[in-house]
């Protein structure tokens, strides 16, 4: 399976990728990582923050960007080379996560496109905001 190349991107192009996000999701990514951050995983202590409770990594949303774009567009072999991000909204146990990354610029003679990367939580909130460089399979 190959993504695609550089000749049928177009500007416009979308894709997206959905995904409840579970306390357990959020748990690996805490041992995986080693961000055991008590606004993740401690209940009690998260309470007193401003969250008023335990909230995903953003760093964790921000992976299903990745998702789409080593899977949907540009898809397999696709080479991720940088992402600007802004984390607008918490991202709570039990909400469902679109990502999207939308084509806003082809670099055609370096193979780079540019894409919008959005977040949007399950009541339409943009939780995720930025903007990726990615380098599309030859």
């Amino acid at each position: 399976m190959k993504g695609k190349t550089i000749q049928e991107i177009q500007l416009g192009d979308v894709a997206s990728f959905e995904k409840t996000i579970s306390e357990t999701d959020v748990y690996l990514y805490a041992g995986i990582t080693g961000d055991i951050n008590p606004a993740h995983i401690n209940e009690e202590a998260s309470k007193q923050t401003m969250f008023k409770g335990r909230i995903a990594h953003g760093m964790l949303t921000a992976g299903l960007v990745s998702a789409v774009l080593g899977y949907h567009l540009p898809g397999p072999g696709t080479i991720y080379l940088a992402q600007e991000l802004k984390f607008t909204a918490p991202v709570r146990f039990g909400d469902t996560i679109k990502a999207e990354a939308e084509v806003i610029e082809i670099i055609s003679e370096k193979n780079r496109v540019i894409l919008r990367t959005t977040c949007t939580n399950q009541e339409g909130k943009v939780v995720l905001d930025g903007k990726a460089t990615v380098m599309p399979p030859k």
